[in-house]
């Protein structure tokens, strides 16, 4: 019940909408309960008595009486649904602001897929509960409170009977509740899994056809949305076999009560007018219960969408910012490591006990195999991930005492892997960069060698690129990031392996591209190529998330350790490929 409590707080932001749907339920209400005896009435003045004369006047009320129903329903059902399509707006707004706060953390262990069909699918469940449940529910308790006493007033014995049938009922069919809940929690969890599946073919799908996994991917596919199939008809067998045995009920219980309150209009003991009035209540007696059995299967299930909700909203970023926390100014680059370590688990640490001074302006190249900790030690300076022990400082000021957006505007990241937007050039340069003018997207495109092949494009800086990027190249989607990056134009600049993936002819074009960014910048350079790495004014190299060596280009070599293995397994193949050539042009040589 908690975490119905909880959401309910989204509807309740509308107390003016809800008060007058609430009002309207209330009409409605009256209107359904005074409708029996008016036709009771008629019977009885009417059809037995004979008195024409009411005919007229009892027809005309029942006919308003029906009209109010259907005009104050109406605002009811307009106004609630108005309500729950707000509430809804609220908490996918709130589930989409919980995801941008999350850290980096929370991603690693999160799936794609669960989150989308969280912000959707559970979403949906819980509107689906605030549009009929918010002023339905008033009705159907209203009537379930009233009409067994109307009925017992009408005929005490025979409400007795009725009631007594339909509390025992009440009483199995909502039991297993618990068991109802843990069905939808499985449907909602299975299907989560499957917008994971399908949501990584589709991201995938190039990949797929290239190795012609269709077969495969199908496969994994299917047993997911069979779980789901599976599941989901589990669920509603077990709700709908207990509705299935409460119409069975009701039909019985209609049917003993013609037969007994017919008797009893036989023997005077009450009017046939009343027992139409009875049985009418008595048919109105059954929508609340079938809609309570309906809405507690809706309940279970909105439940378990709601704790998968509530799951992502009350998730803890280990990355908080302080309520004390302070602008940085721009900074000059002075980057300090003090005995910093990070562990993300208990399993070990990923960097252990780094010590590091990196001068303003000074470029730092990071070495190291996968997993040595390369990417999550500089992705500490702009706080993507918190230390564990000891500080990291910029010019003496601790990271965590500096407010975010301040931190990361002192901060440029140029990813191997880079996220295109849909958009155009310009809107994907220019991407966070409200301020940014035109003459500043071009400055910065050219400063990434990128504004003649923009220029080339159908529509220049207005052309949209696809989805995703599909059909930009590796080196011009690393010059897209290149180009973003001297927009923001931050005195500390990370390039996490960001030529690893291209050819040495766009390589060199990047290179370019960098050599007139990094000037002036404290710069992290992650990258496999040697070549780039001895440009460095110092160079580390990591191993088990620790500093194994440090020091210059040449220095590194003359220590015969892990850097110079490194170097010599580079250089090997471009040694055998010189010796073939050379072989090659010794024999041409000979042959002529």
């Amino acid at each position: 019940m908690r975490t119905l409590w909880r959401l309910k707080a989204y509807p309740l932001r509308y107390k003016w909408r809800l008060a007058i749907a609430y009002l309207c339920a209330s009409i409605t209400t009256v209107s359904f309960l005074v409708f029996p005896p008016l036709f009771g009435t008629a019977v009885d003045q009417v059809l037995v008595g004979g008195m024409r004369s009411q005919q007229f006047l009892l027809a005309g009320v029942i006919v308003l009486v029906f009209l109010a129903r259907g005009v104050f329903g109406f605002g009811q059902n307009s106004l609630s649904e108005s309500v729950s399509q707000r509430a809804a707006f609220d908490l996918r707004n709130d589930f989409f602001k919980s995801l941008l706060r999350l850290s980096f953390s929370f991603y690693d262990r999160e799936r794609t897929g669960d989150l989308m069909s969280k912000a959707t699918t559970d979403v949906l469940t819980v509107q689906f509960m605030m549009s009929t449940g918010l002023s339905q529910m008033l009705i159907m308790v209203v009537m379930l409170l009233a009409i067994p006493g109307i009925m017992v007033a009408i005929s005490p014995v025979l409400a007795f009977i009725i009631l007594l049938i339909e509390g025992i009922y009440l009483w199995r069919a909502t039991t297993g509740l618990g068991t109802l809940e843990k069905m939808w929690k499985r449907v909602y969890d299975e299907t989560g899994d499957m917008t994971a599946v399908l949501q990584e073919n589709i991201a995938g799908m190039k990949v797929v056809k290239l190795f012609g996994a269709h077969e495969y991917e199908e496969a994994k596919f299917e047993p997911k949305a069979r779980a789901v199939t599976d599941y989901s008809f589990a669920a509603n067998k077990f709700m709908f076999t207990r509705i299935g045995v409460f119409i069975f009920i009701s039909t019985a219980a209609t049917g003993f009560a013609l037969w007994f309150g017919g008797r009893q209009v036989i023997d005077g003991q009450i009017t046939a007018g009343e027992l139409v009035t009875f049985l009418l209540y008595l048919a109105m007696s059954y929508a609340p219960i079938d809609f309570g059995l309906r809405q507690i299967a809706g309940l279970t299930g909105v439940i378990s969408s709601g704790n998968r909700i509530l799951g992502v909203l009350d998730a803890e970023s280990p990355v908080k910012e302080s309520p004390e926390a302070r602008e940085m100014p721009r900074a000059r680059g002075h980057v300090r490591f003090e005995a910093v370590s990070l562990s993300y688990d208990e399993k070990g640490e990923a960097v252990q006990d780094i010590d590091l001074d990196v001068q303003p302006g000074q470029s730092v190249a990071l070495l190291g195999g996968p997993g040595s900790g390369k990417s999550t030690l500089v992705h500490l300076v702009p706080r993507f991930y918190d230390v564990s022990s000891g500080r990291v400082t910029i010019d003496g000021m601790d990271v965590r005492d500096a407010t975010l957006s301040s931190l990361r505007r002192n901060v440029g990241i140029v990813l191997q892997d880079v996220f295109v937007f849909a958009g155009t050039w310009r809107d994907n340069i220019a991407w966070g960069v409200d301020e940014a003018t035109m003459e500043d997207v071009v400055r910065s495109a050219r400063v990434a060698h990128l504004h003649d092949f923009i220029q080339s494009r159908p529509d220049g800086y207005d052309t949209l690129i696809g989805e995703k990027g599909g059909d930009l190249s590796g080196g011009e989607r690393q010059r897209l990031a290149i180009a973003r990056t001297v927009l923001v134009d931050p005195p500390i600049l990370i390039l996490d392996d960001s030529t690893s993936s291209v050819d040495m002819g766009t390589e060199h074009l990047i290179q370019n591209a960098l050599a007139e960014v990094i000037g002036g910048r404290t710069t992290f350079v992650i990258s496999h190529r040697l070549a780039t790495v001895r440009q460095a004014d110092m160079v580390l190299v990591l191993d088990k998330g620790g500093i194994v060596e440090r020091g210059g280009h040449d220095e590194l070599l003359a220590l015969d350790g892990l850097y110079r293995r490194m170097h010599d397994q580079q250089l090997a193949p471009t040694l055998e490929e010189a010796l073939v050539e050379g072989h090659g042009a010794a024999s041409g040589g000979r042959s002529l």
